[in-house]
């Protein structure tokens, strides 16, 4: 598969969005663009500052406002907000886009928030009985990152496209 297509990495909070979605740009070649620079740059705060700001509504139309303009530009692996799979127009979106799912168990993604500077509110069980059906029905990939380190994450995805990995041996 070429690299025309963009790739977004979804998934709820502590999932390793960012970091799966950074090691495949590297091996792409590909630029990379999160919603934490993104909303730090444009709205001059963090997720979890902007959610006390301006409001959680507020918060998730920036972030899904993020990955319409990412999706809409060249090709690139993009991070997503999970709240971005609540919004009918990006999952449309998604379409065009190679979407991986990164997912894990809840009580894994609620330890990894525990030392996160994310918003002290997350409750995965919540998060995941609202969003899963838009997840499960956008993504072409589901990896699951409780036993897959990052980088077979990355190496999941390459194999999806017929390219080279980087494992060893």
């Amino acid at each position: 598969m070429a690299k025309n297509k963009p790739i977004v990495v979804i998934g709820l909070m502590g999932s390793g969005k960012t970091t799966a979605g950074k090691l495949l740009a590297a091996a792409l070649d590909l630029p990379f663009s999160d919603s934490d620079p993104f909303l730090v740059e444009r709205y001059g705060g963090t997720a979890a500052q902007l959610a006390v700001r301006d409001g959680a509504d507020v918060l998730h139309r920036y972030e899904a406002e993020h990955v319409l303009h990412e999706l809409a530009g060249e090709p690139k692996v993009i991070a997503a907000a999970a709240s971005t799979i609540e919004d009918p127009k990006v999952r449309a979106a998604f379409r065009d886009a190679f979407v991986v799912w990164v997912d894990a168990a809840d009580e894994v993604l609620a330890e990894r928030m525990r030392s996160s500077d994310h918003r002290p509110d997350f409750d995965p069980h919540a998060m995941r009985a609202r969003r899963e059906p838009y997840f499960r029905e956008v993504a072409d990939l589901v990896c699951d990152v409780g036993v897959l380190r990052p980088e077979q994450v990355r190496d999941a995805v390459l194999r999806e496209w017929g390219l080279p990995t980087g494992e060893r041996g």
